[in-house]
Order: C-alpha cells, then structure tokens, then sequence
C-alpha cells in the first residue's frame, strides 16, 4: 500500500517541434525516416506475455505513397493466438492490479519521457511511412498528444482515487477504486498512432491488463508502442499486443467469462456489431462488461453571413484536407451564407490549387496518400458518383491516381441539394462537400444541420455576431460533442479539449479526461463503525 499521498507532476503539454527547414529536429526526423524506410526489411511479431509470437502468416507492410515497396512484414495470428493474449493478462492481473497506484503512474511517466526523448523520431517516422502522414501530423499524434496522454492521464488518475465520500462522527467512509475483474479488449485504428497506445494504456494505468488489436495499416508504429511499454516498465502480460482479423478475435474474447471491457475506436457499424455480439453473451461474464466506443462523424462547419469569409475558407482547407481527411473529427459538410460564398470560393480554391500532394519524406507535401487500396477505392467511387449527378459539381480537385501511390486530390464539392449523398454519409477522405444557403435562413440552416447526419462527434460556427453564435449552440446542442466558435473541428489537445461524441459517434467517454479513467475501474463503498452498537433497540422503542 502506499506510504503517503504524493502529488504527481503537473501536467503540461508537450511543445509541438515545427520542424522548420535547417533546424536540428527536422533534420534529425528525416534522416531517421529514410533509414527506418531504407533498411534491411524487417519482421513485426505479436507480443503476447512479454514474448515475440509468430504465427504461420506474413503479411507485407508499404508505404501508402509508395504501395510496391516493402518495409517488412508482421505476423497474422489466429483463435489460439487471442487465447494465449487473454491467458497471459489474466496470469499478470493480480500482481499488476494491487501495485501502488503511485508505481502505475511511473510507468506512464517514464513512457512520457522517453517518447519525448529518444523515441520521439521513430515514431514519428514509423507514423509517416506506414499511415502515410506528413511531419506536422505526424508529430501532433504520433508525438505530442501520446505524450500528453501518458502525463495528464496520471494526474487525472490521482483525481479520481482523491473523489471519497463525507463522514459523520463515529465513522470512516472510504472508496476503493478497483481495477476491473477481468481484462479489457482494446481495438484500434489506423489514423491515429495515439489513440492506439492510449486506448490500451488508459485501462491498464487503472491497473487492468489489456489485449490490444491494432489495425493491420498501423502495425508498424504499434510494434514501437509495445517496445516503448517494455522500456517504461510495464510488466509482461499486462498489454498483449495480437495481429489477427476482427472476426477470428471477437469469437473467443465474446464468449470468454473474463471479459470485462471494451475500449473502441473505429466505424460505427462494426462497434454496434460488437455491442449487440457482446449483448448475446451478456450471461458468460462475471460482470457487466464496460462499452466505451468513439465511432464514425459527419463533421460540418457553419458559416453566418457576420462570418469573416477568409476565416471559413482556412477552417474547411485545414479541417477537411489535412491528413487526407482521414480524421474522425475532419470537416466533411460545410454550410455557407449566400453573402460570403463568392470570397469563401475564390480563397478555398485558391488554397486546394496550391497544395503539393506526395511522399511525407518530402516536408514540403501538404497532402500524402490515403491508408490504402480499399479506402482509396471507396473515396474513388465518391468522387465518381458527383460527377454523374446534376444536383452537385467538383470546383477542386476530383482526380486521383494509384498507380505509385494511393493519391486523391482534395476535393471541394458543391450541391444544390442538403441531402446530397456527400452531404450525409461518412466518406473519410480527402472530399468535402459545400451547401450555399439564403443569407437569411440561418436558423433553418440550423436545423438542417441537426437533422442531415446520424453522427454527433465535432462541428463548428463561424459567426462575429454572439446572437448568433448562441442561437447555433443552443439548436446544435447535441449535434457534436466537440463543438468549435471561429475553429476549425478539428484539433482536439488533451487536457483543452476532452474528445468524443454521441449519437452514433460513439459513448462520449471523452478519451484523455478523468471520466474516461472511472470507466475502467470499479468502486468499492467501505464504511468503517469506529464504536459499534451493541443493543438492537432504538431510542424511539423507549
């Protein structure tokens, strides 16, 4: 138990490098990428109980910019090997649950420290290969927001086990903040290395033992988050890391009576598969197990006709271009006022025209190549369909090619239609779709916005007139849990802006807060009688 109440180093976030020509840490990432990308190819296996763990399957690892070029292969596993992952967390749950919280936390703090210091280039590199992101992304996620998850997760930590009851004289009430009785299951996606490490981290700085999936695209830079993990500490067994496919893992983690929790990031349709097969096997487990998901978004932004037209023109070529559109959060429909869609066109344009589109060796590529064929097939199809339509037409962009690279040009869309197919179905790339509204309907604007989408994860209002402003927040209410006044929706900083949405964008668990950590630990109400009763009658009997 611990031998005092320690206060943890506050947390701050990591100053984003701006990797500026001629500076030591640009030249320093780019040398480490193209060693990383020119080196002997390498093999990634599972880690599974601190042990590499290969399975009878190799799949190859490319570059999305570069698709014939192999940096290796990982491993693809199977039932058995998901098996072994929950054996091997289950062996390390009772020593790793009732380690002081205070050894927990220097866990997550060493880890802090050495992917600010010497692990900070190859993830980045590893991010900029394998997801096909460009330095600034690439060091926003891969870097920074990791880091700021490891540091403010620890001092939310402390909050919570800090949140105990009153007592009245005579008594000692107390609350126990126990890991969960079981382990939990952590599938991950592609577009955000920090969301990988978080979403397996959070649970166990809480003291459960995890089995992480990674997406197979974003495998690369997860074989460096496992060996950051074992650098900083984290005890084998405690995160097993398994590369198999989705389906092969649900059939043996959903029907095992040790499965407690699941941490989720990815499509909508695949987390509510997840619920309902988890719902059909709700009588197996020992306990109800713990769903938090953050899922699929249409994220918009609203310009009033007071909006400052420059403004809204940068918002939607940063908020739906950068990363390629590949962010839950990227602006993907945009509503603009009659008044102000001349200039907001003529800049918008101007800014798609000007970007360079190529390998992320290269810092001067604002836009790199999408995840990988089956994606760059599906935004192909998108694109595709407006050119057939009478209702829409393509000011920007509209061509793509993947012959070396799965490259898509961005796309700015304009329709005449609100319910334009691009207008409501998640599209996750490069395209962005324009709707021009009479100046003087704002408030129906509103509502169109609100009832276009299923999803609920980000939006934004440009607008100088605060009336405005707060008409939109109000009528936009539970349209976006992250919700944006003269920003982009995108962004979000841990410990600024805790991320999530509802409807069908997920639990709104908000990753990175003190509220995400109670989701993975379980309460225990002590009261302590310091003078117990010794006779059954109350004074009333008298």
């Amino acid at each position: 138990m611990p031998k005092g109440i320690y206060d943890v180093p506050v947390a701050v976030n990591e100053p984003v490098q701006p990797y500026a020509p001629g500076t030591p840490e640009r030249d320093s990432l780019i040398k480490t990428y193209n060693q990383m990308l020119n080196q002997s190819p390498i093999k990634i296996p599972m880690i599974i109980g601190g042990k590499e763990v290969f399975g009878s399957v190799e799949k190859t690892m490319s570059p999305p910019h570069d698709h014939q070029k192999v940096v290796g292969t990982f491993t693809h596993g199977d039932a058995s090997h998901v098996q072994q992952a929950i054996d091997a967390a289950m062996a390390a749950r009772e020593e790793w649950a009732s380690l002081p919280w205070e050894h927990r936390a220097a866990v997550f703090l060493r880890a802090a420290d050495l992917l600010a210091g010497p692990y900070r280039d190859r993830m980045n590199a590893a991010t900029m290969i394998a997801q096909s992101k460009n330095v600034m992304q690439a060091e926003i996620d891969a870097a920074c927001e990791l880091i700021d998850f490891f540091r403010f997760n620890v001092q939310y930590m402390t909050e919570v086990y800090a949140q105990q009851p009153e007592s009245n004289p005579g008594m000692w009430n107390r609350l126990e903040y126990r890991a969960l009785e079981g382990f939990v299951f952590a599938i991950t996606p592609f577009n955000f290395t920090s969301i990988a490490a978080n979403l397996s981290a959070a649970p166990a700085m809480m003291g459960n033992v995890v089995v992480w999936k990674p997406a197979d695209s974003q495998v690369y830079s997860a074989k460096i988050i496992m060996d950051l993990f074992k650098e900083a500490g984290v005890p084998d067994g405690v995160i097993n890391m398994v590369t198999v496919d989705g389906p092969v893992a649900g059939d043996v983690v959903f029907k095992n009576k040790h499965f407690a929790g699941l941490h989720f990031t990815g499509s909508t349709g695949v987390f509510r598969h997840l619920w309902k097969e988890i719902g059909e096997n709700i009588e197996k487990y020992r306990t109800y197990p713990r769903i938090v998901g953050e899922t699929g978004g249409k994220d918009f932004i609203v310009a009033h006709k007071s909006a400052n037209a420059e403004e809204v023109a940068t918002a939607i070529s940063r908020g739906a271009f950068e990363f390629q559109g590949q962010k839950c959060s990227a602006a993907s429909r945009a509503y603009i006022p009659s008044n102000i869609w001349p200039e907001v066109k003529q800049k918008v344009v101007a800014d798609v025209h000007s970007f360079k589109m190529g390998d992320p060796g290269d810092t001067s590529n604002f836009i790199n190549a999408v995840i990988d064929e089956k994606a760059f097939d599906k935004i192909a199809g998108y694109i595709d369909y407006v050119k057939q339509q009478s209702d829409a037409e393509i000011i920007a962009g509209g061509n793509y090619d993947k012959s070396k690279g799965y490259f898509i040009e961005p796309t700015v869309v304009v329709t005449t239609n609100p319910k334009f197919r691009t207008m409501c179905e998640e599209i996750f790339g490069p395209v962005i779709t324009l709707y021009v509204y009479d100046e003087n309907e704002f408030e129906a604007t509103l509502e169109l916005v609100d009832q276009t989408s299923e999803y609920a994860l980000t939006g934004a209002i440009f607008s100088h007139d605060r009336y405005a402003i707060n008409l939109a927040s109000k009528k936009l209410e539970n349209a976006a849990g992250n919700f944006y006044i003269n920003d982009k929706p995108t962004g979000a900083v841990v410990g600024q802006q805790p991320f999530g949405g509802a409807r069908g964008s997920g639990t709104n668990d908000k990753a990175g807060v003190a509220m995400n950590l109670l989701r993975w630990v379980s309460a225990r109400t002590i009261k302590e009688t310091f003078v117990p009763a010794k006779d059954y009658r109350y004074p009333f009997l008298g």
